[in-house]
């Protein structure tokens, strides 16, 4: 893991250092245009009815809401989050359901509540029941637990609508760049994602934003402590900055 670490580090630091030495952020040399932004999703964490309605309201701002379910209190959850909003909802099943017609049924509750996506709704190698589940519900379908970096890709077309590609799993921007042009020739979604992280991976991530369909790039906005300064959220949308490299710089 150590390694690996050192691995993501360093095609950030390497990114970041090539397009400094250059004079440009790094999404302009990648030819991508900032106004092209996805908004990000904004993590509700589940607690009790009245703390989540605090939190919903603290996220006035964010116009895609992600909760997380394939729990036995999936019911709650969302009731609590329909008596303040309705908003569209991601959800997280997490590989919560492990039976394809309990996750089908699910799938289609949570659809009439207002939810968009559904990220890994069974267990990460469940590739067949996921075929079968796709072929029955009409909401995008996003592989997370399932894929790691593009090799696991062409496996998933036919069980997953789309991918949720995250720089703490993938090792970097370069193969992130490559998961990204993978899932494209297979005509699936983008999804970027993120783990509890600082605005240097969140950033970084950002930058490659524009090619993505969803973003859930909210990590940085969830610790009290983050020492450094780059992406924004405006209006729930990802808003980059025009300093070289990925952007960030210390608070």
């Amino acid at each position: 893991m150590l390694e690996f670490r050192r691995v993501l580090f360093r095609s950030m630091a390497l990114m970041d250092w090539i397009t400094k030495a250059l004079k440009v952020p790094y999404h302009q040399y990648l030819g991508l245009n900032a106004e092209n932004t996805p908004v990000t999703t904004f993590s509700i964490g589940i607690d009790t009815p009245e703390i989540m309605a605090e939190k919903v309201a603290r996220a006035e701002q964010f116009k895609f809401l992600k909760i997380k379910a394939g729990t036995e209190n999936d019911e709650t959850t969302i009731a609590a989050i329909r008596s303040v909003t309705d908003k569209p909802l991601l959800v997280d099943a997490n590989e919560g359901w492990h039976d394809r017609q309990e996750a089908l049924e699910k799938i289609l509750w949570l659809q009439s509540e207002g939810v968009t996506v559904i990220e890994q709704p069974m267990p990460w190698d469940a590739l067949d029941d996921m075929a079968w589940l796709r072929e029955r519900v009409d909401i995008p379908l996003i592989a997370d637990e399932s894929v790691k970096t593009g090799a696991d890709i062409p496996a998933l077309a036919n069980s997953f609508d789309g991918i949720n590609i995250k720089l703490m799993k993938s090792g970097g921007l370069q193969e992130a760049l490559r998961m990204i042009w993978t899932t494209r020739t297979l005509g699936m979604k983008v999804m970027l994602g993120c783990m509890v992280e600082t605005s240097i991976a969140i950033s970084a991530a950002a930058c490659l934003s524009p090619l993505a369909d969803y973003a859930d790039l909210d990590g940085n906005l969830l610790i009290v402590n983050d020492p450094f300064t780059g992406v924004t959220v405006s209006e729930g949308r990802l808003v980059l900055t025009n300093r070289y490299g990925i952007g960030v710089s210390p608070r």
